[in-house]
C-alpha cells in the first residue's frame, strides 16, 4: 500500500523531513505545518518553494491538513465571523492544493457534545438537543466549494470533535449526500477515545466508498480519568488490531495513502526519535 508521513511529525524543516523519508523509503508527504506556518498561511513564493522541493525529491503530496473548523462550537452558525474565517482558510488551502497537486484537503468538525442521540428517556434528559443538527449546515459550504474546485475533502475522526468515530463520519457524509466529495480521514487511535473498536466494527463503517485517507499511531486511553497516552507503535491498545486493519484494506483494494502520524516521543520530547522507533513496524504491517 502507499505509505507516507505527516512531515512535521519528523520536523517542520521540510527538507530534513524529506531526507528522513528517503532514509526509510516513504513516498507520500502529508503537509500540516511547514516552517513556522500552517498550510494555508504560506505566501505564493513559499508554496512554489515547497512544491519545487517535493517534486524534485519525488514526494507527491497526499493531503493538506489544516485544522479547518477545529475549535468551533454548536453556538456557531454558517456565515458568522468564525465560520467565514475558516472558510477563507479553506479557500487558501485549496489554492495551495492546486499548486502542489494534493488530491485531498482535511477538514475537522466542531467541539464534541458527548450524547447526540438517545432513547428510553435519554432523548429527554441526556441528549444535547440539536447539537448534531448544527453541524451539516456548517460543513455544506465547504463541500460545495470543494466540489466546484475539483478537490476531495476528508473529515478527520478526532478526539474532541463532533465527528469522533467512523459511524459519525459516515452519518455526516450521508446527510450531506456528499460521498463524491467528502470522505473519511480515519484515525483509529483517535476513535479509541469513544471506544469504537477499529476492527472489525470501525472498518465496517467505511465500506462502500467512504474511506479517503488514514492516520496511524498507537495510544492508550483512560476515558474515566480523562487521560490519553501516545505509545510506541505496537505497545498501545491498537497493537493487536493493526494487522487485521491492514489485511482488510488490502483485501478491499484501498488505493489511498496511509500516513504515519509521528506524535510519539520516548519521554524526552524528541519526536523524530519517536518516528524512528515506530516506522519499522509501520512499514512491516502496512507496506
Amino acid at each position: 500500500m502507499k505509505l507516507g508521513v505527516i512531515c512535521d511529525g519528523i520536523s517542520r524543516d521540510l527538507a530534513h523531513a524529506v531526507d528522513v523519508m528517503d532514509e526509510f523509503g516513504l513516498d507520500h508527504a502529508e503537509l500540516q505545518f511547514v516552517g513556522d506556518k500552517e498550510v494555508g498561511d504560506h505566501s505564493a513564493a513559499e508554496i512554489a518553494e515547497i512544491d519545487a522541493l517535493l517534486r524534485d525529491r519525488g514526494k507527491p503530496v497526499s493531503c493538506l491538513s489544516r485544522h479547518v473548523f477545529a475549535g468551533m462550537t454548536t453556538a456557531n452558525r454558517p456565515g458568522d465571523a468564525l465560520h467565514v474565517k475558516h472558510m477563507d482558510a479553506l479557500k487558501r488551502v485549496i489554492e495551495m492544493a492546486h499548486v502542489v497537486g494534493a488530491p485531498l484537503v482535511r477538514i475537522m468538525t466542531q467541539k464534541k457534545e458527548q450524547i447526540l442521540w438517545g432513547k428510553g428517556g435519554a432523548e429527554k434528559w441526556n441528549v444535547a438537543q440539536g447539537a448534531w443538527d448544527t453541524m451539516p449546515p456548517m460543513i455544506a459550504p465547504a463541500v460545495d466549494l470543494a466540489r466546484a474546485e475539483g478537490v476531495t475533502l476528508v473529515v478527520e475522526t478526532g478526539n474532541g470533535t463532533m465527528v469522533n468515530s467512523n459511524y459519525t463520519a459516515r452519518r455526516l457524509i450521508d446527510e450531506l449526500a456528499a460521498r463524491d466529495t467528502l470522505k473519511v480521514l480515519w484515525d483509529p487511535a483517535n476513535n479509541c477515545w469513544c471506544h469504537e473498536l477499529a476492527w472489525p466494527d470501525g472498518y465496517e463503517e467505511l465500506r462502500g466508498g467512504y474511506l479517503g485517507h488514514v492516520h496511524i499511531k498507537d495510544v492508550q486511553v483512560d476515558t474515566p480519568r480523562a487521560t490519553l497516552e501516545v505509545r510506541r507503535m505496537g505497545q498501545g491498545q491498537l497493537a493487536h488490531l493493526f494487522q487485521p486493519m491492514a489485511d482488510a484494506m488490502r483485501a478491499d483494494g484501498y488505493d489511498g495513502v496511509i500516513s504515519l502520524e509521528s506524535v510519539y516521543h520516548p519521554g524526552d520530547g524528541d519526536f523524530e526519535a519517536g518516528f524512528r522507533a515506530c516506522v519499522g513496524m509501520f512499514k512491516e504491517i502496512f507496506g
